[in-house]
């Protein structure tokens, strides 16, 4: 019976995965579109409101309230915000709350904006009753 218990337990979560894939996707497309709004604080929704939240890229930063503070000092006008598309986006879900999703981004901006800007990242992301959320953010420029 507890075989049969296990079996079918991972049944459910292999018919969950895609859902839950389409859900991160979703919040993903959320944010680009927050972004390209210059909606820094929307923007921020898809990350957990935690002071473990962590963003690496040349610096590590953690916390939320620290994340969105470098958000702000990068990219202070819309201008320097520009048009941001994401490409490649794979979410691998490695439990039923958690998955880690890779994928490209392109910022188009202006010269005065400092310039087109492309890259790759990992983000490990968690669902809670708010729904999936960023805990974690390794952003690289290409």
């Amino acid at each position: 019976m507890n075989r049969l218990l296990r079996v079918s337990a991972l049944m459910l979560v292999a018919c969950l995965l895609p859902a839950q894939e389409k859900e991160i996707v979703a919040m993903l497309q959320q944010s680009v579109a927050d972004w390209n709004r210059a909606d820094i604080p929307a923007f921020m929704r898809c990350y957990e409101d935690s002071a473990d939240t962590t963003f690496v890229s040349k610096a590590v930063v953690k916390g939320t309230a620290a994340v969105r503070e470098r958000y702000r000092t990068a990219y202070p006008t819309p201008v320097h915000m520009g048009k941001l598309t994401f490409s490649e986006l794979v979410a691998r879900v490695v439990s039923p709350g958690t998955a880690i999703v890779t994928g490209r981004f392109r910022l188009e901006r202006t010269e005065k904006g400092g310039g087109p800007a492309q890259g790759i990242f990992t983000l490990v992301v968690r669902k809670s009753a708010a729904g999936w959320r960023i805990i974690h953010d390794h952003t690289t420029a290409l």
